[in-house]
């Protein structure tokens, strides 16, 4: 096997079909770009969803990574290990919280925060044993776990897979009025995404998140931010709660964490909530390992520079200026904040995977969402010249469409 065709054919025959892949066949890859089995490149407009934000094989977290190969890459949580209070402590002091919970991946980190909502709920609000409720959005995207697509609204991520987790209740994302109706003395939490990622780059109407921080601290409820896509550079800000000064009870983080090299995930909180959790209460083998705290720590101290949020703030205006100028001209409507864009194409030329492997034929890899969208989310240390070249390759489709 070494052709695209002859790996993807097996790829198909021989794995499940829980993706449905473009037809590409990556090699390699260096900074925004990568390369194909035949030698083809192009430019990644994706970024692992974020996971990416610093780029393929960014240098500093893979000399933090082969320097941790070499020493020690595992000892699970039944002992400490060097890396342990460094990533922890730099994490902390990233988010200005007391306390990290790491586990690896950001549905993990998910369930780890709906957890550590009903224990302290149970345990310091008060709140009636088996009663606790939480409030989540429609639309939105923490991942494909049993408990977190009980409270999907996306038919293909939720439908067949029953009986669903109780004990959620969803609301209209966008409405803080919809919050406030829907709580009651049994809520713990509002789970939100500052801006939701999979349903489309859907940015929240100015003060909402304001509007939720205060009616969470007017009712005692945790205010629990889904960061996992948004946070660690992508909008321009360290987390994309600090375009509106908000401070979360608890950031759920991951994706980015992890420097495109290893899964990272965890939840940063204040020891009046994260202290609930005792001993044998949560954990994982590899939760908080040294490989993946050396890397986290590697990626806190690039984000501790300014340099990528600075860099995806500049970029990002150039990178939405130059969207808007494709606004009817096969473009319906442009969202997104920083280097983080969702594209609405015109229907009645094609849909979002049409346009995506139309692009990917240009040399562009960006990735279509709820039929005529596509995202773009592309390395933050994309060139300016790329960035505007991978815009023009997506204005040279939309007119041969």
């Amino acid at each position: 096997m070494s052709t695209s065709a002859e790996l993807i054919e097996v790829s198909e025959r021989r794995s499940a079909h829980n993706y449905h892949p473009l037809p590409v066949v990556i090699h390699e890859a260096h900074g925004a770009w990568v390369t194909d089995v035949e030698g083809k490149r192009y430019l990644d407009c994706l970024s692992g969803y974020s996971s990416l934000n610093f780029g393929h094989g960014n240098p500093k977290i893979i000399e933090a990574a082969q320097e941790q190969l070499k020493n020690l890459t595992l000892t699970s949580r039944a002992f400490y290990h060097d890396q342990f209070a460094q990533f922890c402590a730099g994490l902390g002091d990233l988010t200005g919280k007391d306390m990290i919970l790491p586990m690896n991946t950001g549905a993990e980190a998910v369930e780890t925060a709906i957890k550590v909502a009903r224990k302290w709920g149970y345990e310091v609000k008060g709140v009636a044993p088996e009663q606790a409720n939480i409030i989540v959005m429609e639309d939105n995207f923490h991942g494909r776990t049993t408990t977190i697509i009980s409270f999907s609204t996306d038919p293909d991520a939720h439908d067949g897979f029953g009986p669903y987790t109780p004990g959620f209740r969803i609301v209209r994302y966008g409405s803080a009025e919809a919050i406030r109706e829907a709580i009651d003395d049994n809520t713990v939490a509002v789970l939100v995404e500052p801006i939701q990622g999979e349903a489309g780059v859907l940015v929240p109407p100015d003060g909402y998140l304001t509007e939720v921080r205060r009616i969470c601290t007017e009712n005692n409820v945790l205010m629990i931010a889904d960061e996992i896509q948004s946070g660690l550079g992508r909008t321009g800000r360290t987390f994309a709660c600090d375009h509106e000064n908000v401070v979360p009870d608890v950031y759920i983080l991951g994706k980015a964490l992890g420097g495109g090299v290893v899964p990272v995930s965890a939840i940063a909180a204040d020891e009046d909530v994260l202290g609930v959790i005792k001993p044998g209460q949560h954990g994982s083998t590899f939760g908080g390992n040294p490989l993946a705290c050396a890397v986290g720590i590697a990626v806190i101290d690039i984000l501790n520079t300014g340099e990528f949020q600075a860099r995806a703030a500049r970029l990002g205006e150039v990178l939405h200026a130059r969207l808007r100028e494709l606004a009817g001209k096969g473009v319906v409507a442009v969202r997104g904040r920083g280097l983080w864009a969702g594209v609405d194409i015109d229907p009645a030329l094609g849909t979002g995977r049409e346009v995506s492997k139309a692009l990917m034929a240009r040399g562009v890899l960006a990735k279509d969402t709820h039929g005529s969208t596509i995202r773009l989310a592309p390395p933050i240390v994309i060139s300016e010249e790329d960035l505007v070249w991978a815009v023009d390759q997506l204005a040279a489709v939309l007119e041969e469409l």
